[in-house]
């Protein structure tokens, strides 16, 4: 038995020295050579920090003395914390929001840019400019023109009409909308683009076909342009629900969670945790919040997957 055996060992250790040499031949090698530099990178700044901060969640730190291992308390603290809930509230009303009014806007907005028939390259421009605009320098335009009282450019257009001021970000019923106006402004220009790029794949034989047999516009939408758009729908609703998860430069910048904390989300409870004047110093807590809505987002994303696989597909 052991003679039949060794044959077939020599015959695979045989195997495995001409594949390691056919590999070599054939440059693999002087890849992976190349590749050497590009994993060491993404590895020390993006696998590096995320293997560090699920550490991190397990343990007590400041970054300075050396960590305490604590186990699963910073998830029981986080859980245990008032703010988690209104936190994780207030990013669902955010997200809720935002869809209604910042996911249709883009699709609406490149359905109109396609039918145009003169100036498309001049309304794509101007659709796409409020991403080229530095997000900070956005956010910081939009303070001054919700600023309270008569001086904000918003209330100012209020007052013509006989209407105003509205205190735009010390409301707590009007800072979570006006957040979504601005995050809606400064994001929907490059969904816009990307439908405008499907709507080139739709052939234009079935606008003719619809509109000879007399369909209107939202006949020629619904039956036409819908059906094959599906899968980049699915696709930037799923972005956008990670995304609207993920808000923070917005509500940190415009009311910093106020007024009442009204507009504290889960991003930036988590930057409170780490360097906030108030919880500042808990970095366990901040990295256990974070492990919680990135496993979160995973399972979301998968289920999400998962009920429309069919959808996306379907005619």
């Amino acid at each position: 038995m052991t003679s039949r055996a060794e044959p077939v060992l020599a015959a695979s250790g045989e195997r495995k020295r001409r594949g390691l040499l056919t590999w070599v031949s054939r440059d693999g090698l002087s890849t992976f050579a190349f590749l050497l530099p590009l994993l060491f990178i993404f590895g020390l700044f993006s696998w590096f920090p995320i293997v560090r901060s699920i550490v991190m969640s397990f343990q007590s730190t400041n970054l300075v003395s050396a960590p305490t291992f604590v186990g699963l308390d910073n998830f029981a603290r986080v859980l245990g914390d008032p703010l988690f809930g209104t936190a994780v509230s207030n990013t669902i009303y955010f997200a809720i929001i935002a869809l209604v009014i910042g996911y249709p806007l883009p699709l609406v907005l490149a359905v109109l840019m396609s039918e145009a028939r003169r100036f498309k390259s001049v309304y794509s421009a101007l659709a796409y400019l409020p991403v080229v605009v530095p997000p900070v320098v956005a956010v910081l335009l939009w303070k001054f023109f919700y600023k309270g009282g008569t001086n904000g450019a918003f209330n100012q257009i209020l007052h013509t009409f006989g209407l105003g001021p509205l205190q735009w970000l010390g409301d707590a019923s009007l800072a979570m909308p006006a957040i979504v106006i601005e995050a809606t402004w400064a994001a929907f220009g490059g969904t816009v683009i990307i439908y405008l790029a499907a709507l080139l794949s739709v052939p234009p034989e079935l606008y003719d076909a619809a509109e000879v047999d007399g369909a209107s516009i939202w006949q020629k939408i619904r039956h036409v342009t819908l059906p094959h758009l599906r899968g980049v729908l699915f696709i930037t609703l799923i972005l956008q629900l990670i995304a609207t998860a993920q808000i923070f430069t917005e509500p940190f910048l415009l009311t910093e969670g106020g007024p009442a904390n009204s507009t504290t989300t889960v991003l930036l409870l988590i930057y409170n945790y780490a360097f906030g004047s108030s919880l500042g110093g808990h970095f366990g807590e901040a990295a256990a919040l974070s492990l919680m809505l990135a496993v979160f987002l995973g399972i979301f994303t998968g289920i999400y997957f998962w009920m429309t696989r069919g959808w996306s597909t379907s005619s």
